[in-house]
């Protein structure tokens, strides 16, 4: 009878184990346009291009700059921040298995010795040992809501891990193209120099000729020497963007070096793909979905308060003057239980919790909702970015051509006496400028090509991602 009723009541919360309290955790909707807004204006600038290193995640490969490649690679295993990630997303493992464990028995075993004795009694030897065993069953679903959401965290922190590494790495990028572009003035400051010193020279020679005056040697010594002052602020500059590199791959900037190199200005076609691939490929967008999914598990654990908490309990034990005797049948003892428990009055504290759940879970949907909106506005921002700087690029190519050609003949007419000194700086400092701005333009071109390639999430995706992305319906709006 009694092992009648044991089966009896294992097979009930056996049963009762499948009745799950929590809502269903839907995702949710969200606005989704067929095409970007900005693509028509961006088709030519930023043709289609095979993805194949963003696909593998390795975006940066599409740049063609072997050091970037070496400093990408460094960056990813030496970075604090991303260290910092990695850490967090262990530790959001290790609590999905102290989670997932809740669900099963736990087992205790114990035992003692003792030997006591009197002047006038003989010693004597006490021993006993003892297992016990505590289950309690998932009747209502808490257990397995709390899994869930455990699971939903550490899924967000995998995407916060791969935030992280998009972020340190764009960054990168976008310091490394700064300081190739830093690279490229102080060369075109060094030879505009050698330029300037030839034109005071030239004015020096026309002034001790006496056909020219001491302003125009003034004049010549004053763009000599403030070009100088550029070039050292420049260098300022580049030391800064060195230093921050430096930081980014996990060393101090006194044990960095990166030499100066040429630079070429790659800009790669980056194919921008459909809006709704944007729910894969973001992984802050998937961090969000990941937080509604775990706030979704928080209401179901927070309802399960109104409803008994059960408990069984096994146990055996046996104790005996000798070690050898601990485990003879009549020196053993055992116990089943079962206990029940549940709040009777607690003046509305649990349906608080449960509103307090509910709200937290509104409050997940509308930073989704939020993080969608603000990644749609960011990948058509740096689409218009990318095509307006593209065009620019070539109207001021033709403009530092037609300065460098006025500032050429400017000089040859001084020279011949037909215009004066002024006349030539102010051409010498319209064609630097021109110069200058060429290459700021060539090197935001190159930024804002990695700023696209961050806001379509950088090529990451995880397994279980791939369900973040709904079919979009006629009407344009997503599937929840």
């Amino acid at each position: 009878m009694t092992n009648r009723r044991t089966h009896l009541v294992l097979a009930l919360a056996a049963l009762l184990s499948g009745c799950a309290i929590g809502p269903r955790y839907e995702q949710p909707s969200t606005e989704l346009p067929a095409t970007w807004k900005e693509a028509a204006a961006a088709e030519g600038w930023l043709p289609a291009a095979p993805a194949d290193a963003l696909d593998r995640g390795e975006w940066w490969k599409l740049f063609g700059d072997p050091a970037l490649d070496e400093l990408a690679g460094r960056v990813q295993v030496s970075n604090q921040n991303i260290a910092a990630a990695v850490a967090n997303y262990a530790e959001a493992q290790a609590l999905v298995r102290e989670q997932r464990a809740a669900l099963f028995p736990t087992v205790a075993a114990g035992g003692s010795a003792s030997r006591s004795g009197a002047r006038n009694s003989s010693p004597r030897t006490s021993t006993s040992a003892s297992l016990q065993a505590d289950w309690a069953p998932d009747v209502w679903g808490r257990l397995r809501q709390a899994v869930t959401g455990a699971q939903a965290s550490a899924q967000a922190s995998e995407a916060d891990l791969a935030s992280a590494r998009l972020s340190a790495v764009g960054e990168l990028a976008t310091n490394y193209f700064a300081l190739r572009e830093a690279d490229a003035e102080l060369q075109l400051l060094a030879v505009t120099l050698e330029g300037y010193e030839r034109s005071l020279e030239i004015a020096r020679n026309r002034y001790n000729a006496g056909i020219a005056a001491q302003t125009d040697v003034l004049q010549a010594q004053t763009l000599y020497v403030n070009t100088q002052a550029e070039r050292v602020a420049l260098q300022r500059t580049r030391d800064t963007l060195e230093h921050a590199i430096a930081v980014l791959a996990g060393a101090a900037p006194a044990d960095f070096v990166l030499r100066p190199a040429d630079w070429t200005p790659v800009v790669p076609g980056i194919p921008s793909g459909v809006p709704s691939t944007l729910l894969q490929r973001r992984p802050d967008i998937a961090a969000a979905e990941r937080a509604v999914a775990a706030a979704n598990a928080q209401i179901g654990i927070a309802r399960s308060a109104y409803f008994p908490s059960l408990t069984l309990s096994a146990a055996l034990s046996s104790s005996a003057s000798r070690v050898g005797d601990l485990f003879n049948a009549s020196n053993m003892l055992w116990s089943l239980g079962l206990s029940v428990a549940q709040t009777v009055f607690d003046a509305g504290a649990t349906g608080a919790r449960v509103d307090a759940a509910k709200a937290t879970h509104e409050a997940a949907v509308a930073r989704y909702r939020q993080a969608v909106l603000s990644a749609f506005q960011n990948v058509e921002d740096q689409l218009t970015a990318g095509a307006s700087l593209a065009q620019q690029e070539v109207l001021r190519r033709e403009a530092s051509a037609v300065a460098d050609r006025t500032e050429q003949q400017f000089l040859n007419r001084y020279r011949q006496g037909q215009v004066s000194y002024t006349d030539v700086v102010t051409a010498q400092v319209s064609a630097l400028n021109a110069r200058r701005t060429l290459l700021q333009l060539q090197v935001n071109r190159q930024s804002a090509a990695v700023a696209l390639i961050q806001a379509l999430g950088g090529g990451w995706q995880a397994g279980w991602a791939a369900s973040l992305a709904p079919s979009p319906s006629p009407s344009g709006r997503g599937l929840g």
